[in-house]
């Protein structure tokens, strides 16, 4: 949960681990590798929070042209994790403190591990590995196979927010980004869980961090700032003026980041000029669904009960879809051209990207705040009954 009415920290300082980070400092010019096969999504895997580190929401696969209801699996706790599909497994967290891995075809357990906080994060999987973080403010990384913990990293609060995953500058190293309630940024090495370095931010970091391909990550908090920082070291590299505290994760195209605040505002930022590109208003309801970024349109849900489309350059509207609750679920495109999202009404929704026509829909019967996965003909969704839902051909 987001806490508004906690004072902002006046706190701008940035941390770094160990000494060998002198020599970091002279790769901040050099690009990241390029982002390898794994660790984003394929039509037959979607390994992470928004399938890939730039958080655009957008499957290369293809929703079941007639979904039917495939399984079901009963955690006994509301879900509001998103899953991660990758090697024909299924991982989702639970607000129990239970990471699950399920059989995709099946629904049957496979293994699971207990944490000591709720699960609200989304797995993130990197080969072997599966990483999420937990509300007992602990950074997991778990065999894949197995089930088995390979270490945890301490942060000093909860951790709601996705991980994220990049490669170091020299490309012999995976680290993992994670934002915490501890207004820290934490950058771990993904072999280890040894800390690489901690950026502060002015308040909670509840949403997952964006990357960029010229090694930047992006990402808001509850200080009411865009956050952008060099992933070769920590450091600041800008911040931008968001005018309200940003409770979900922006996605990157580009130059640009698009995320929207809990003032009722949707903003797309131009990270080169440090401003906001264009704003998008309609009620007075908070933004706190994380956006799809396509090559023309940005799709997101709000609280005043609608899904939004608008034209990528402009902002101005395309369509809305109005459902019966309020959609903190992000939404999904599909390589044809679909739109799935959860919303608080119950159901789980498939809508076209060009007109956002009603294609199909299914009535859960609880709220839907978890955002939905897809691989090729399948789509995983939890629900607030405490169970996790998968749809089939």
């Amino acid at each position: 949960m987001i806490h508004p009415n906690r004072m902002l920290a006046s706190r701008r300082n940035n941390w770094s681990a160990g000494r060998g980070f002198a020599l970091l400092s002279a790769v901040i010019g050099l690009q990241f590798v390029a982002l390898a096969e794994f660790g984003t999504a394929t039509k037959n895997s979607w390994p992470m929070f928004r399938g890939s580190p730039s958080l655009c929401g957008v499957t290369p696969a293809r929703f079941p042209e007639k979904p039917a209801l495939k399984w079901t699996f009963a955690t006994g706790a509301p879900v509001k994790s998103s899953a991660a599909i990758d090697g024909g497994m299924v991982f989702v967290g639970a607000d129990n403190g239970i990471l699950y891995a399920l059989d995709l075809q099946t629904g049957r357990a496979k293994w699971q591990q207990k944490t000591e906080g709720l699960l609200e994060s989304s797995p993130l999987v990197w080969k072997d590995s599966v990483f999420i973080g937990s509300g007992d403010g602990y950074l997991y990384a778990f065999s894949k196979s197995s089930g088995e913990l390979k270490w945890k990293y301490e942060t000093e609060d909860q951790i709601l927010g996705a991980p994220n995953w990049v490669k170091s500058p020299d490309g012999s190293a995976v680290w993992i980004l994670a934002g915490s309630y501890d207004f820290f940024l934490h950058c771990v090495d993904s072999a280890t869980g040894k800390l690489i370095w901690k950026y502060e931010s002015g308040n909670y970091i509840n949403g997952a961090p964006a990357v960029s391909q010229d090694g930047k990550t992006v990402f808001g908090g509850c200080d009411a700032l865009l956050h952008v920082v060099s992933l070769a070291n920590g450091t600041k590299v800008k911040e931008i003026e968001a005018g309200a505290y940003i409770a979900g994760s922006a996605a990157m195209a580009g130059n640009h980041a698009f995320v929207g605040h809990y003032e009722s505002e949707f903003l797309c930022f131009n990270l080169e000029e440090s401003r906001v590109k264009w704003r998008f208003r309609d009620r007075q309801f908070p933004y706190y669904s994380s956006p799809v970024v396509t090559s023309k349109e940005v799709v997101f849900g709000g609280r005043d009960k609608q899904l939004h489309c608008l034209n990528r350059e402009t902002g101005e509207p395309h369509w809305k879809f109005a459902t019966r609750g309020k959609i903190d679920s992000s939404a999904i495109v599909s390589s044809d051209g679909k739109v799935a999202v959860g919303s608080d009404d119950g159901r789980l929704y498939i809508l076209s990207l060009d007109k956002g026509t009603e294609l199909w829909s299914y009535e859960i019967g609880a709220p839907v705040t978890a955002s939905p996965a897809a691989i090729e003909h399948w789509i995983i969704v939890g629900s607030e009954d405490g169970s996790i839902y998968a749809f089939g051909n």
